[in-house]
């Protein structure tokens, strides 16, 4: 590719390995803040336009959906264009998503928002699978997972900071007694109020958007290096000669579902705590913090995983550590539910502190996964890469299922949908990571 240096991967200098996984660190702490403000926008956009569970849910919906509908276009793009330009076009991209909240945000329009909210995922279905790919592929495959939980520090920063940024850029702390007062006002009156407190968010997506673009720029002609991707594993099995489609690929397959249903249940968890808080009694300027709480021990998760992986424990045994962990503390959220503590100044049932403790089974999850279904796939890399970022979908779809059952029955009952969700990553920790063939052999 003119004017790109082109390097297999693991044939890095030191030093341009360790800058370009500082960029890559910087393309993980923006995945981080653009994903996780949303956490503050459902609730925000919950009053602001006058939406049920459903409706304010639809935010994750139409910013993952984007990871479903794109993946493979991405891919493609990625091929045709490099991972240079490929995550300066994503950069731009998510730039005209936030840009839109300018004219949605003026005319109260909630349609419009959930446009720029797709128009920004889109732009991560590009840069996500660049990303992944690069930080997986640069350096050994024994460290892949600790990188990743390296990256995974660079994001859940971003998402502790994003959230109380936002909140403090569109809450005041006159806005407890507003709330209560919307239900009582006219409806002039109540429209003028609401349009008063929608129009707040201009200004901190406005700055959005010129960030982005510039960082597309910086990216652009940083000496971040192409990966050839094509010459990976190319002394095994003629590089997958007999393969025509990623599909003959199981394992990865399997770990596109476990990407799913890992971040379907973390985001559920993250998205829905302050409506959860609310819902047992808690104003949202208090409740608002929660979601920062998760991601937190989240990130003290990565932490662990930077110091034990692989030195004390292979990335198989973490996977399988905090897979059989999730599904345990469901069930205790389940069985804990009704007694109240005081932590934190805080005074709150003790079920939402089991939702703050699942962000560190959750936390290296991700980590884990991605080495285990992009290995050995040589030349069809870039295609798995974006496969598992399709598996992204599953934070738009894993919400709306909890949003129906929280409408249709209570915020408590509706987590029940994080149990099946940890079974099957129960199941790909544990055997789905070795399936090599779709074929069912006979042992006759």
């Amino acid at each position: 590719m003119p004017g790109i240096e082109t390097v297999d991967s693991g044939s890095l200098s030191t030093r341009k390995t360790v800058i370009s996984i500082s960029i890559i660190g910087l393309l993980f702490f923006i995945f981080g803040f653009t994903t996780w403000i949303n956490a503050i926008l459902i609730p925000y956009f919950k009053i602001s336009c006058e939406l049920n569970n459903v409706q304010s849910l639809l935010v994750a919906f139409a910013f993952y959906i984007a990871y479903f509908v794109m993946a493979v276009p991405a891919a493609h793009l990625l091929e045709k264009v490099g991972f240079k330009k490929g995550i300066m076009i994503g950069f731009w991209i998510m730039a005209l998503g936030a840009l839109i909240f300018v004219p949605a945000a003026f005319t109260r329009t909630y349609g419009l928002f959930l446009l720029g909210l797709f128009s920004i995922g889109t732009g991560l279905a590009v840069l996500q699978p660049a990303a992944n790919t690069y930080i997986t592929m640069i350096g050994s495959k024994e460290r892949a997972a600790q990188r990743m939980s390296i990256m995974g520090v660079c994001n859940k920063t971003a998402g502790i900071i994003a959230p109380l940024l936002l909140a403090a850029a569109i809450l005041k702390p006159t806005d407890t007694e507003l709330f209560r007062q919307l239900p009582l006002m006219d409806e002039v009156a109540r429209n003028a109020a609401l349009d008063e407190l929608i129009k707040r968010v201009i200004v901190p997506y406005a700055s959005m958007a010129v960030v982005l673009f510039l960082l597309g720029i910086f990216v652009r002609y940083s000496i971040l290096p192409e990966i050839n991707t094509s010459q990976d594993n190319a002394g095994s099995a003629d590089n997958h000669s007999d393969k025509t489609s990623i599909i003959q690929f199981p394992y990865t397959i399997l770990g596109a579902l476990s990407i799913f249903l890992h971040v379907g249940s973390q985001v559920t968890g993250i998205n829905t705590v302050i409506g959860y808080g609310q819902f047992l009694g808690l104003p949202l300027l208090e409740a608002k913090v929660f979601p920062s709480y998760i991601l937190g021990i989240t990130m003290f998760g990565f932490l662990l995983g930077i110091v034990l992986i692989p030195r004390f424990i292979k990335h198989l045994n973490i996977l399988r550590i905090c897979t059989t962990s999730a599904l345990f503390l469901t069930v205790v959220f389940f069985l804990v539910q009704g007694r109240q503590v005081t932590f934190l100044n805080h005074t709150a049932d003790i079920s939402i502190w089991v939702l703050v403790l699942l962000g560190l089974s959750n936390s290296l999850m991700w980590s884990a996964i991605w080495p285990l279904a992009l290995n050995g796939l040589g030349r069809f890399t870039k295609m798995g890469g974006s496969i598992l970022i399709m598996g992204l979908c599953g934070s738009a779809l894993v919400p709306i299922a909890y949003g129906y059952f929280a409408d249709h029955y209570t915020p408590f009952a509706a987590y029940w949908v994080l149990i099946p969700c940890y079974i099957y990553l129960v199941f790909y920790a544990y055997r789905g990571y070795m399936v090599r063939t779709w074929t069912v052999r006979s042992n006759r």
